[in-house]
């Protein structure tokens, strides 16, 4: 695949991802630096030609397995890695999807969470095979809506996860489009994660109703860091695009 045949994709606009000039603790270094090396595999995935028509989506996820191990040695991902297209990015991480052959004309996503030395990633990227404009609206407005909503949590101390879930929801009709999943984000951390005991997820995740702050550390004083995810979809044209990456820490590119 050659430059100029490579698919659009979604991402976080360049000149909205200045780091905010405080200087990166540690952890907040190893996090950055893990979706950086993710942001990387997902280049090379580009670069490869690996997303083209005429694959199966398991047959991709295979491809980048195998590109992660050979180039940037991923050996391990904290969660299942998912490939969809055409219909099926309409679904969520959470729902089983039957595996599709890549169409010309297809969206596809990528949500992958490779551990770099101990620390994870969760990268989720948006794709366009063709040339349909309002296709290429979706990754805009994708990319778009995790500024705003990254700008709401760096404006506001006492944001809960269920006021961002509520905004960034609101932002997708107001662009034309339905959110697409019941939550919009979670913690992310050294691997693996903290839990609470018996916890069902709810309470580490960014959705409707949630009220856990934000910025609130965990119980020995670290600063608690999160993913957002955006994922806007268009229920009756049968597609969506999905976006996520670090919504607390931004250091340089």
């Amino acid at each position: 695949m050659t430059p100029a045949d490579a698919p659009a994709a979604a991402r976080v606009p360049a000149e909205g991802r200045q780091p905010t000039g405080a200087a990166l603790g540690p952890r907040e270094q190893a996090l950055w630096t893990a979706q950086r090396r993710a942001e990387a595999l997902f280049a090379a995935v580009v670069d490869q030609g690996l997303i083209r028509a005429g694959v199966l989506e398991s047959e991709l996820s295979e491809e980048i397995r195998v590109l992660a191990r050979a180039r940037f040695g991923i050996a391990r991902h904290w969660h299942r890695r998912v490939v969809r297209s055409g219909p099926n990015t309409v679904m969520t991480y959470y729902d089983d999807a039957p595996d599709r052959r890549l169409e010309a004309d297809d969206v596809v996503y990528l949500d992958f969470g490779p551990v770099f030395e101990g620390w994870e990633a969760d990268l989720g990227r948006t794709y366009v095979l063709g040339t349909d404009p309002r296709k290429a609206k979706l990754v805009a407005d994708i990319g778009e809506a995790f500024l705003r909503g990254q700008a709401l949590y760096e404006a506001r101390p006492d944001l809960t996860a269920g006021e961002l879930y509520d905004y960034v929801s609101g932002l997708a009709m107001a662009a034309g489009w339905t959110f697409g999943a019941a939550t919009a984000g979670h913690i992310i951390d050294g691997f693996p994660h903290e839990r609470d005991p018996g916890d069902d997820g709810k309470r580490y995740s960014i959705r409707s109703g949630n009220p856990i702050p934000l910025h609130a550390p965990f119980a020995d004083g670290r600063p608690r860091h999160w993913i957002l995810e955006i994922h806007f979809v268009d229920r009756e044209r049968r597609y969506g695009g999905f976006l996520e990456e670090l919504l607390t820490v931004r250091g340089p590119r």
